[in-house]
């Protein structure tokens, strides 16, 4: 990824990436009312007078929104300000009923901190630590929605007074992939952490991303800034085309100008919005509603304590403690809701199976990121509305463990739970799927393969050792899987010579 270049007419360019995430912070009430914030209720059903600016009306910061902030800065170990102070940042648009936005622009409650991004999946090595600059807590606009009469735009201002933190990161990255990787890894830890809940397709997160081009070990160039994408895929297709855009403009002789663009996800471009010359005609003002936000020990001690395990250190625990691969370690801790999954069959598991976590944990890493993640994908859905559970899970892992069923008739039960919802134990006894362990039984099948295979025989004991999985797989298919693969294996090396 860092080798990243747009490979132009007169050489190479090199590509800078600044992102500007809108997380909106996870609270039942709004950052200065008490209006709540459900996602998809009636128009302006969710709007108090504060929010629809009737005079006299005065914020109240809502301290759950504050701690949220301050606990999303210390998961990316930022600096947490003790003191900082509500600006109004004046423009007019028909979805702020103020004519204000209530921001943080000179003192944040947020100042600097750092993410870590793995730029090669296959490799846990190949890091890229990028700096975040600020988070500031901030309101939301309304929205106007323009389809809804043909001469007239509506106004709803559920929205209106939302909480949202402006995460600012520093112009670190090099390529659509590495600005992809961040978004990713910011989505995670606000998921861990619990104060944004990610949702880019509802609009709870949302990046302005900032872009330039500069022949490489160049000054910075002048920058765009493509607002409200909502993906992670829409983000790095913006990045590609406006970075070609103005790789173009440059080398046909012309100037990128600084202004605000729109992307466009149906033809995967990006298009003039407003120039932005600079910020400076926003006349930024401290609030005078507002006190400045004084923040205490005993508090900030009950934000780092209130933290879960990030993301990271989970990782580093299932490699070190548990012995999982680094690819498994990296795809479970990828997503919260897929670690807490994990979890709960890792101890449900160990219960069933009379063991520690340790001892079964590359069993239900392997089983959950191949089995059961490959079954849900042809399926189409998602561990979230898996109809299997962790427990039931774990129940088929332990038949498995006990030597009950073989893993391939794991794989048929797996399929049936998914089928019906039933149990895998119900399934085995119902379906007669028990393994055969007599080893009278095995031994007369074997007997049997290896008389109508003289041949074969005859060339494994020639030296064609590879033969031997043959006579592995002619018994199994012969007891349709349910002889113990162990047995089999013991008695084909004794009868074989």
């Amino acid at each position: 990824m860092n080798s990243y270049r747009i490979q132009g007419a007169t050489g190479d360019w090199e590509v800078v990436i600044g992102l500007e995430v809108h997380a909106q912070v996870t609270s039942n009430a709004k950052l200065f009312s008490g209006s709540a914030t459900a996602f998809g209720a009636e128009p302006n059903s969710q709007v108090s007078l504060v929010d629809a600016a009737m005079p006299g009306m005065l914020p109240v910061p809502n301290r759950e929104c504050i701690r949220q902030a301050v606990r999303t800065g210390m998961a990316i170990n930022a600096q947490i300000n003790k003191w900082s102070r509500f600006d109004r940042k004046n423009y007019f648009y028909a979805d702020l009923p103020q004519g204000y936005q209530i921001s943080q622009l000179y003192h944040p409650l947020v100042g600097e901190g750092t993410i870590e991004i793995q730029l090669d999946d296959k490799d846990p090595e190949s890091t890229k630590t990028i700096g975040i600059e600020r988070i500031h807590v901030e309101q939301d606009a309304g929205k106007l929605m323009h389809d809804q009469h043909p001469t007239m735009s509506y106004v709803d201002l559920n929205r209106s007074g939302v909480a949202l933190m402006e995460i600012v990161s520093r112009p670190d990255m090099r390529s659509p992939a590495e600005a992809g990787a961040y978004l990713t890894k910011l989505r995670t830890i606000l998921r861990y952490v619990g104060s944004c809940d990610g949702n880019m397709d509802q609009g709870s997160m949302r990046a302005d991303v900032n872009v330039s081009v500069r022949r490489p070990g160049e000054p910075f160039g002048t920058r765009t800034e493509t607002k409200n994408v909502n993906s992670v895929r829409f983000v790095m297709q913006a990045i590609e085309h406006e970075a070609n855009r103005q790789v173009d403009v440059l080398e046909s002789g012309g100037k990128i100008v600084q202004e605000t663009r729109l992307f466009d996800p149906d033809s995967g471009s990006t298009r003039s919005m407003r120039s932005k010359e600079d910020a400076h005609d926003y006349r930024y003002f401290p609030d005078p509603d507002l006190l400045p936000l004084e923040l205490d020990d005993a508090f900030l001690e009950e934000c780092r304590a209130s933290l879960p395990e990030l993301p990271d250190a989970k990782r580093h625990r299932y490699e070190t403690v548990l012995g999982l691969s680094p690819y498994n370690a990296g795809v479970l801790t990828a997503d919260v809701e897929t670690a807490r999954w994990f979890e709960k069959l890792l101890a449900e598991s160990a219960g069933k199976q009379g063991k520690g976590e340790a001892d079964v944990a590359k069993q239900a890493a392997n089983w959950l990121t191949s089995e059961l993640f490959g079954a849900l994908n042809k399926l189409g859905r998602g561990l979230e509305d898996s109809p299997v559970s962790p427990e039931g899970a774990a129940e088929l892992l332990a038949l498995v463990g006990d030597g009950t069923i073989s893993g391939s008739i794991a794989k048929q039960v797996l399929e049936k739970m998914l089928e019906t919802g039933d149990g895998a134990a119900a399934i085995v006894e119902r379906e007669g799927l028990k393994q055969t362990s007599d080893t009278g039984a095995i031994e007369a099948v074997v007997d049997k393969v290896l008389a109508d295979n003289a041949d074969k025989v005859e060339q494994y004991r020639g030296g064609k050792e590879a033969l031997f999985g043959f006579f592995v797989g002619q018994t199994m298919k012969a007891m349709q899987g349910k002889a113990n693969p162990q047995l089999v294996n013991e008695l084909l090396k004794k009868k074989l010579g």
